[in-house]
């Protein structure tokens, strides 16, 4: 299951709009994080955190893809035990990368993958990016399976590719499972396939939100929840400060919205009231 038919499955059991924050390559399988309603707004929050994984590498060979579906363009002896752990470390902390040529990374205004799909050299440039663990778990018979905590942005099939290129082997991502995304974990996930419920409770949503690092709470007042439904931001924001985000409760300690407090304003609606908002979201 792709990480769009997985949204198409949720849409249509839930029967709203929906988004993700941050999709998985097709060979690759676990959690995403997925917002309906208004909380699609909320994106940001979510393409900034940590992610881990659980991956296979292969040595021996290195396709075009650097995953299972590609050609095969290198093949080369795989490396020693030995070899991998001395090259491990290299790969730790902060790191230039050059992504995979067949990735959604923007090459002059146009995905990299439709560039070389459609013929075209193209040069990826690095970029810096962190990989916080890099744990060997196994090896054997040239497979190399590792959890592995990055920042976003990081391409588990660069580090397979670069890996293999440093150890004098070649080698591609075999299998990804993504575990985590920030605070979130796989086993609490809910399954995608059509007919099953879902829980979208209230309660699950704000203790998911609650999770998010930095996020700062405020009570606001009826008069403020009311003259808040016209667009007006609540003065009571002011003491969750000028950055990051803050989720709004009402006197009685229900949630009822998201601020964003750097541009001070209403970022979503959560619960209703009455009004101009929007029923109630789930993440």
């Amino acid at each position: 299951m792709t990480s769009f038919r997985a949204l198409r499955e949720i849409k249509r059991t839930l029967g709203k709009k929906v988004g993700h924050a941050g999709t998985l390559d097709s060979f690759a399988q676990g959690l995403l994080v997925v917002l309906t309603g208004s909380l699609t707004r909320l994106n940001p929050l979510f393409m900034n955190l940590d992610k881990r994984y659980h991956a296979q590498i292969r040595f021996g060979l290195e396709t075009d893809t650097l995953d299972p579906d590609g050609e095969v363009i290198r093949t080369a002896a795989p490396p020693t035990l030995e070899k991998i752990k001395e090259a491990i470390p290299q790969f730790c902390g902060v790191i230039e990368q050059a992504p995979p040529a067949y990735s959604a990374v923007h090459v002059e205004g146009k995905r990299a993958s439709d560039r070389v799909r459609s013929g075209e050299e193209v040069e990826m440039k690095t970029r810096e990016v962190c990989v916080h663990r890099f744990d060997l778990l196994s090896y054997e018979d040239g497979l190399l399976a590792a959890d592995i905590h990055v920042s976003k942005g990081t391409y588990i099939r660069s580090l397979a590719r670069d890996l293999g290129r440093t150890t004098g082997s070649a080698a591609h991502l075999e299998s990804l499972t993504r575990t985590a995304i920030g605070p979130y974990r796989l086993e609490e996930a809910q399954s995608a396939s059509s007919g099953e419920a879902l829980d979208t409770s209230l309660e699950r949503s704000e203790e998911y939100l609650l999770r998010l690092p930095g996020m700062g709470r405020v009570t606001c007042s009826p008069g403020e929840l009311e003259r808040m439904v016209h667009g007006q931001y609540p003065p009571s924001a002011r003491s969750a400060g000028r950055s990051g985000w803050a989720m709004a409760y009402d006197m009685d300690g229900s949630l009822r919205a998201v601020l964003d407090l750097e541009r001070r304003k209403i970022a979503c609606w959560v619960r209703p009231s009455g009004g101009k908002e929007e029923s109630v979201e789930a993440l």
